[in-house]
């Protein structure tokens, strides 16, 4: 790997570094483009896969930009480049703003509209794509490219399509091929951003290099890619500063998750996620259950996408948890809360959203396996669809064959809010009564703690979970949920003394007359009112 020499790694802002005056920064300058230092990191990071910002107002997008112009100087017509969006709009935002610097002197770069590609004099080209449908990425695959940029990562919701545009980097002309991605916390790629480069701290420093090996399956030679995150904030922005700052505010409307998020980068922040809800009291350390609390298991199933089992416990009193020697561990369960204490999640690699398309068979005898033989499953609840039995015998039969016997979960959806009654119900015990959830889980339970907390509305029905993203483990949970149904105690308002009629705080209107007395009064009335 090339040398390099971060300028701004240390740096609290854009005032604590200073960009080196060497070729790259000199060559930028004379055309027009001023780097700063994180933008100078970006630009001169060799490693192979590079994501950038984590933050609102970083100046992601005129990195990008820069990297472009000292790419195409130091390969001219040898540097072939790609940058993928979202959506249209978007696309033509990153547009608008390349032509302020591609097309003035003394770049002059070409615009071709039609094919939407910039290209130099020298004979370098950038084409800027969208990926509408993940299904897009499949028509880039014949194409070959030196740089990969793709803007606003975490706009993603799977990262399985990214991963396919990987495939065009390749160069016969031995230029140095990389992947250069920005994003911010948040969004539907929230979590697989957060994967792909290890933000696991809540305000990730970054500038760590991490490694992943491959083996040649001809050769049996190891090759090692390198991955980096460059954090880069408002602070290391010159060009913006109170004002924005103002507009972030406003933009927040007292929303102090997004407001940090934004402005710190943080990653433990998840903004607009559909449970909002949930925080760290849900996921509670092992502890030794009661062997008279009742158990359940809960099974979404899943062939091309992945399956999901959950074994529960129902909480028989109100309980402290204890480790095996003895000592308290975690909060006080109430009676009657869900905790779930052992998962399966049948996926193909971390973050694809793939199932291993395991026969009905295979999924029974997975479950048998992990279910101790002197541990009583009262029940299991398992998706609809595996009762179905238009075809030979269905899913739930084979099932019962191998040893797992299922009931249907209640699971209605109707077209214009879905799932919102299975929904509500999980939601309702993530909420629990005062502050106190009804529905918890083991910290072993990875893939629950890794998807629930992520999960987005869906853009077209915003009562629903978004169907694209990694749901299945939710789904598991709102199966639990509906086979326990929780309705939280509700105190009545209190009765005045001495009044027929009255209103509560929410403007709702109350008797405290019988429907007989109502009658009376009116006759009364009535009478008075002719005499």
């Amino acid at each position: 790997m090339t040398e390099w020499t971060p300028c701004a790694k240390d740096a609290a802002g854009w005032k604590d570094a200073t960009v080196p005056d060497d070729a790259c920064s000199q060559y930028l300058r004379s055309v027009g483009y001023d780097p700063q230092p994180k933008q100078y990191d970006f630009i001169t990071c060799p490693i192979d896969d590079v994501g950038f910002g984590g933050a609102r107002g970083g100046a992601k997008t005129s990195g990008i930009i820069g990297d472009w112009l000292w790419h195409e100087k130091q390969y001219g017509e040898n540097a072939i480049g790609f940058i993928f969006r979202r959506e249209r709009t978007q696309l033509m935002e990153f547009i608008e703003e390349a032509k302020r610097f591609f097309l003035a002197e003394p770049l002059k770069f070409k615009w071709l509209a039609v094919e939407k590609v910039f290209q130099a004099p020298s004979g370098a080209r950038l084409r800027a794509a969208y990926l509408d449908k993940d299904s897009d990425a499949d028509s880039y695959q014949g194409g070959g490219a030196t740089r990969l940029y793709i803007e606003e990562r975490g706009t993603f919701s799977r990262e399985p399509p990214l991963n396919k545009l990987h495939a065009i980097l390749r160069s016969g002309r031995g230029v140095p091929c990389q992947a250069k991605s920005t994003f911010n916390p948040g969004g539907v790629g929230h979590s697989h951003c957060k994967e792909r480069y290890k933000l696991y701290d809540p305000i990730p420093k970054g500038y760590e290099v991490f490694n992943t090996e491959f083996e040649n399956p001809w050769t049996k030679q190891k090759v090692s890619k390198s991955r980096i995150f460059i954090p880069s904030r408002l602070t290391d922005n010159k060009y913006l500063g109170n004002d924005y700052i103002a507009n972030l505010y406003e933009a927040c409307a007292g929303n102090d998750a997004l407001l940090q998020a934004w402005l710190e980068g943080r990653w433990d922040v998840l903004e607009g996620s559909y449970f909002n809800e949930w925080n760290g009291n849900h996921v509670i350390e092992q502890f030794q259950i009661p062997e008279h609390w009742m158990r359940f298991r809960s099974l979404r199933w899943g062939s091309a996408r992945p399956t999901s089992v959950g074994w529960w416990a129902v909480a028989g009193n109100d309980f402290a948890g204890r480790d095996a020697e003895g000592h308290e561990v975690g909060p006080v369960i109430p009676k009657g809360s869900l905790v779930r204490y052992r998962e399966w999640y049948l996926q193909k690699g971390a973050g694809t959203n793939e199932g291993l398309k395991l026969t009905a068979e295979q999924i029974a005898t997975g479950i048998r396996e992990r279910t101790p033989r002197d541990e009583k499953i009262v029940y299991t609840v398992a998706s609809p669809q595996i009762f179905q039995s238009d075809f030979g015998p269905s899913l739930s039969e084979r099932m019962a064959k191998a040893g797992v016997f299922c009931t249907p979960a209640d699971d209605h959806a109707a077209k214009e809010i879905g799932r919102s009654g299975g929904w509500d119900q999980l939601r309702a015990r993530l909420l629990g009564v005062d502050g106190v959830p009804r529905i918890y889980c083991f910290k072993n339970c990875a893939d629950s703690v890794r998807t629930i907390p992520s999960l987005q509305h869906d853009r077209d029905y915003p009562e629903e979970v978004d169907d694209e993203s990694e749901d299945h483990a939710a789904a598991d949970w709102r199966f639990a949920a509906m086979s326990r149904p929780f309705v939280p105690h509700v105190q009545p308002p209190p009765i005045p003394d001495g009044v027929g009629f009255y209103g509560d705080a929410n403007g709702v209107t109350h008797s405290t007359l019988t429907v007989r007395q109502m009658i009376d009064r009116m006759e009364k009335k009535r009478k008075a009112e002719i005499d």
